[in-house]
């Protein structure tokens, strides 16, 4: 039998699912496991597709000459779940039964914790691993008071949904980097990707972060943001959309999708470049609302802000983190993590795991 040596991480996305083999913290190789719209549209619901992705990825494996014997342990995307504390989690079976139903919403990320627990105990291992799952609230009492308490959320089922495992890894990256702890540090970071969400971590807690799926903080390529109450009411009472059209408009027909036409970011930008007027102000929307949200959120630290770290897909625009940074850099020094390190951040857990590092009980 070969030694187990290797982590394999398993990331769901909307129509694709990145997989990928890691020797500690190097990695040996990843795939974007492409799922077809045609393919998908099969299955009446998202946990539906289990068996599928499962399939493919194990099929990625063998394709790529590793055995099952050698991976030692499995790590999965966090699904959406109750509100918890940040770390790294055994997949038991209230979480795989709250990843089926869909608690917090019926996504991909949901099949993180059941294909790596299905594919663990498969391999004759005996747990699989999340870590930092998207619904991560780590924020106080105060700060989750909304206006009214018709309005506030139920806080033992519903939280925040941000990206919390893309922040707290370039977070600890950049900690890395200057040799300090991220318990050390007070940061804010904005990811920004098909949703954006910005968040103030306070010695390594994040004490204030906005509801990136379904509203709050900026627009996005498909997302709303925040926007008037007054005219939502108004939009819902009017009797020409559905509840369910509604939703769709807040969390994937906003944004450039809206007013563009567009979800690629990059599409956006190359328009803008070459003169069309409604694409550049559209950028400076964009650039404008999240150096809003950057700048709310040195309040909540009094203003004792050691840096801000720009990430995510859209990282990658020089022109549009150049303005965001023009606007934000009174605050701290600024840096860009172009991308996400989703993949390495579950990679690294992975090594803890193996190296013994507490792991939590979800409960």
């Amino acid at each position: 039998m070969s030694a187990r040596k290797y982590t394999l991480v398993i990331n769901p996305g909307a129509t694709s699912t990145k997989a990928a083999i890691y020797e500690g913290e190097n990695e040996v190789f990843t795939e974007n496991l492409s799922h077809p719209i045609d393919e998908i549209q099969q299955f009446h619901e998202v946990a539906d597709q289990f068996e599928y992705r499962k399939a493919a990825i194990l099929d990625m494996v063998k394709r790529h000459g590793v055995s099952t014997d050698e991976i030692a342990v499995v790590m999965g995307r966090g699904g959406l779940t109750r509100p918890c504390e940040s770390g790294c989690y055994r997949v038991n079976e209230l979480m795989k039964e709250e990843c089926h139903a869909g608690i917090q919403g019926k996504h991909a990320c949901n099949l993180g914790a059941l294909i790596s627990d299905a594919i663990a105990k498969e391999i004759g291992l005996g747990s699989a691993y999340i870590a930092d799952p998207g619904i991560v609230d780590e924020r106080p009492d105060y700060a989750k008071i909304s206006g009214h308490p018709v309005f506030d959320m139920d806080p033992t089922r519903e939280g925040v949904i941000w990206h919390c495992l893309n922040q707290k890894m370039t977070a600890k990256l950049y900690a890395r980097e200057l040799g300090k702890r991220y318990e050390d540090l007070n940061l804010i970071i904005a990811h920004m990707g098909g949703g954006v969400s910005v968040g103030i971590h306070n010695h390594g807690r994040v004490v204030e972060v906005n509801r990136a799926l379904c509203g709050l903080g900026a627009f996005s390529p498909t997302r709303c943001g925040s926007i008037n109450a007054s005219k939502l009411i108004e939009v819902a009472c009017s009797g020409k959309y559905t509840e369910a059209q509604l939703k769709k408009m807040v969390t994937a027909e906003g944004g450039f999708v809206a007013y563009l036409g567009t979800n690629d970011a990059y599409e956006v930008e190359k328009r803008a470049l070459a003169g069309d007027e409604k694409c550049q102000l559209l950028v400076d929307a964009f650039c404008y609302q999240v150096s809003m949200e950057i700048s709310r959120l040195a309040a909540v630290v009094n203003g004792k802000v050691d840096a801000i770290l720009l990430t995510g897909g859209i990282a990658y625009s020089k022109p549009w983190m150049a303005q965001i940074t023009e606007k934000v850099e009174w605050i701290a020094p600024v840096k860009v993590y172009k991308g996400e390190n989703e993949m390495l951040a579950l990679a690294i857990c992975g090594k803890e795991v193996l190296d013994g590092v507490e792991v939590k009980e979800y409960k």
